[in-house]
């Protein structure tokens, strides 16, 4: 199995959730850090990712090679993450048959109703349990 970690500015939330996720699914799945910048990238690879790309190229060509997409649900929109995130990587994103699990960050002008009021860590506790959900649902675990 497959994981694609996406994150730009300075990737601290990648990092963040690469961190828990290597914890948890350690052996079941190849990390792929895809950062919009080398500084998130750097950040997610330091972190634990397995492999990891660089770009709007990088996001765009992995996005249909993963199983799951994680990141924040601005990943999904163009031109957010402050102007890193362009409309061909929200494109590519939206439009690949990966499953995506997505933080519902407030920071980039969506917000989705419905969601609870956690802190980021708990939110990131929440993601790395469904990825692990489906990896072992998988066979992967």
């Amino acid at each position: 199995m497959k994981i694609a970690v996406v994150d730009g500015q300075g990737g601290g939330l990648g990092r963040s959730i690469i961190e828990k996720l290597s914890k948890e699914i350690s052996g079941m799945a190849t990390i792929i850090a895809l950062g919009t910048n080398s500084m998130a990238t750097a950040s997610m690879l330091k972190a634990g990712a397995n492999e990891g790309g660089t770009g709007e190229n990088a996001i765009v060509v992995n996005a249909n090679r993963v199983d799951i997409i994680v990141g924040s649900v601005g990943i999904l929109a163009a031109n957010s993450m402050l102007g890193e995130f362009t409309p061909k990587m929200a494109e590519a994103v939206a439009s690949s048959s990966a499953k995506k699990i997505l933080i519902p960050l407030n920071r980039c002008g969506l917000e989705i109703v419905g969601t609870n009021s956690e802190s980021l860590p708990g939110l990131i506790d929440l993601l790395v349990l469904r990825v692990k959900e489906i990896c072992n649902a998988n066979g992967k675990g």
